[in-house]
């Protein structure tokens, strides 16, 4: 927008004068500034956050808040007649869920078993993945109450946590305050 409005002005200025190029430059900021009193964004409620409703996982591993990158897979069991309403809610969560922080989110339905699918999203830190749920909405959490009604089964849908792991790289490890790669 800069760049652009740099040339435009310099145009008007090299066309018609420097007097008219800072004359319209400035009537274009007032007409901007009019808008956003016009047109304003919606503001930010309390109410909005629901971190009430997030629990902070139990762990059997001890991790840092730079641990990661963190494997988030969800399995729902959805019967065949509630298909198409899933697919265009899962539509929804994905931007919810990009919005808040997810990565490489991606939807799969079991070959095998049908009626299961799994979201599978990452996050790169287990920090990052708590500051996601805590990011969520109260209209998000709306969403997932909304799916939970089309999952099918005596149990919510399965929430799996996992750090990934390279397998090629070479670990590092600490001797005496310097690190070496054990091989």
């Amino acid at each position: 927008g800069v760049a652009v409005g740099s040339w435009i002005w310099g145009v008007v200025a090299e066309n018609h004068s420097l007097t008219l190029a800072l004359e319209a430059s400035a009537g274009a900021l007032l007409l901007v500034a009019a808008t956003g009193l016009l047109l304003p964004i919606r503001q930010w409620k309390e109410a909005d956050q629901d971190s009430l409703g997030f629990e902070t996982p139990a762990l059997a591993l001890d991790l840092k808040s730079r641990s990661g990158p963190i494997v988030v897979k969800i399995e729902y069991s959805i019967p065949e007649a509630n298909v198409e309403t899933f697919l265009d809610q899962m539509q929804e969560r994905r931007r919810v869920q990009s919005r808040a922080g997810a990565r490489h989110w991606n939807l799969q339905r079991d070959l095998q078993e049908p009626s299961h699918w799994t979201e599978t999203f990452r996050t790169p830190t287990w920090m990052d993945y708590l500051r996601l749920n805590h990011r969520l909405t109260a209209e998000d959490r709306e969403l997932d109450r909304s799916l939970l009604e089309l999952h099918a089964g005596e149990l919510p849908p399965r929430t799996r946590l996992a750090i990934e792991r390279p397998t090629g790289a070479p670990r590092r490890r600490e001797q005496s305050g310097s690190f070496f790669f054990r091989r």
